[in-house]
This record gives C-alpha cells, sequence and structure tokens, in this order.
C-alpha cells in the first residue's frame, strides 16, 4: 500500500540581516523565531493525528533544520532529497531591490514566463513530482512530509490546479512554515488542505528564490 498523504512544509524564517536572496548559497541557517515555526507546523501535523510513515527534505540547511521537529515527534530520519531543493537564481547573495535598479541585470528579466533569471518553473514541476511520487510509493502506509522551499511548493500548487506557472512571486500563497496538502488518486494530484500554523507575525521573508 502506498502513502494517504503528502505534506509540502516550507521551512522557518531564515537568519538573513542583510536580506539577501539567498537560494542555494550553504549556511543559511534558521533563525530563533524560524526554529519555533519549524516546530509549530510539526506541532500541527501531530495534532492531525495521523501516522507519518516517511519524512523528506532538501539538503540545504534551513529544510533539514526545519525537518528536525518532525523527526523528533515522529521518531523518523529525514530522507535527504536533491529534487525538492531550493531553483538556481542568478541573483543569489544579491539584494533584489538594488539588482534590478542596474540595467546589466535586465537581460535575466526578458522572459518571466520561464523564468529567464533561473531554473525553468517546468522543470521544478517536473523534479517535484517525480520527488513526491518516489516518497509516496516507497511508503507502506502513513502520511509523507516533505521540507521544501516557497518556489517549488507553489508551482506545485499551480501544476495540480492547473494554473499558469507564470506568476508575480509576491503573491505567492506560501508563508513560512506553511503545511500544502496532496493526495494521489488515480495517477493525479489532488491539493486537499493548505495550513499557516505558525506566527510569522515580523518575520523577515525576503531571501526566497
Amino acid at each position: 500500500m502506498p502513502a494517504d498523504r503528502l505534506h509540502l512544509v516550507r521551512h522557518g524564517e531564515v537568519h538573513n540581516p542583510r536580506r539577501v536572496l539567498y537560494g542555494r548559497l550553504p549556511q543559511f541557517r534558521l533563525s530563533a523565531d524560524g526554529r519555533r515555526m519549524a516546530r509549530q507546523a510539526a506541532e500541527h501535523v501531530h495534532e492531525l493525528e495521523r501516522p507519518i510513515g516517511a519524512l523528506v527534505c532538501s539538503p540545504l540547511q534551513r529544510t533539514r533544520e526545519s525537518a528536525a521537529p518532525f523527526a523528533d515527534l515522529f521518531g523518523i530520519e529525514p530522507l535527504v532529497d536533491e529534487r525538492v531543493i531550493e531553483p538556481t537564481n542568478v541573483f543569489e547573495g544579491r539584494r533584489m531591490r538594488r539588482a534590478l535598479l542596474n540595467p546589466l541585470n535586465w537581460w535575466h528579466l526578458r522572459r518571466p514566463s520561464l523564468p529567464s533569471w533561473g531554473e525553468p518553473y517546468a522543470q521544478v514541476v517536473e523534479r517535484m513530482d517525480a520527488a513526491m511520487r518516489d516518497a509516496w510509493e516507497r511508503t507502506d502506509s502513513g502520511d509523507v512530509v516533505v521540507v521544501s522551499h516557497q518556489l517549488p511548493i507553489w508551482v506545485t500548487h499551480l501544476a495540480v490546479a492547473g494554473e499558469p506557472l507564470r506568476h508575480d512571486p509576491r503573491h505567492r500563497r506560501c508563508a513560512l512554515s506553511s503545511v500544502t496538502s496532496f493526495e494521489l488518486r488515480d495517477g493525479r494530484w489532488h491539493e486537499v488542505a493548505y495550513a499557516e500554523p505558525a506566527s510569522t507575525a515580523g518575520a523577515v521573508d525576503v531571501g526566497a528564490v
């Protein structure tokens, strides 16, 4: 028997005092508030009273740290999967407002539907779908938790909903430590729930791709 439900969980707030776009850069850890948010997300899933059969996370530090409360509450070790990582982005390490004022960077904005500044949305959807299906099939029973990042979770939502992948990053519905839940029926994903269990008032959330 495969899994029953799959939860895409975004990581908590990142310690990012320079407010740069951190992307795949190493050593961007959770802030103290981010660790609290991650714990609140894990407690929310725990309160659903649904057994967790598998825990997956991206290899980046902030997702590993966000997976730790799930490992603690459910007594399960996380499996690192490169396919649920943050996309690449040419603006990594820069402050976006400043970078966009430089005409030399405007070339990277020529095709926002792709997008031309990083990994194509369609490619992100493809690798996320493959990782989700693999986790689903190898889980004998219970739910799967996948700790990932804002853009991969959001474009997965768009693809499942049959909506265009092109979007305004400022309008994503994917808060820090949010939980977006899916079920696989007749070979197709169906979104069944979205929750924002963490208290994010005053959080800094400017570094997502």
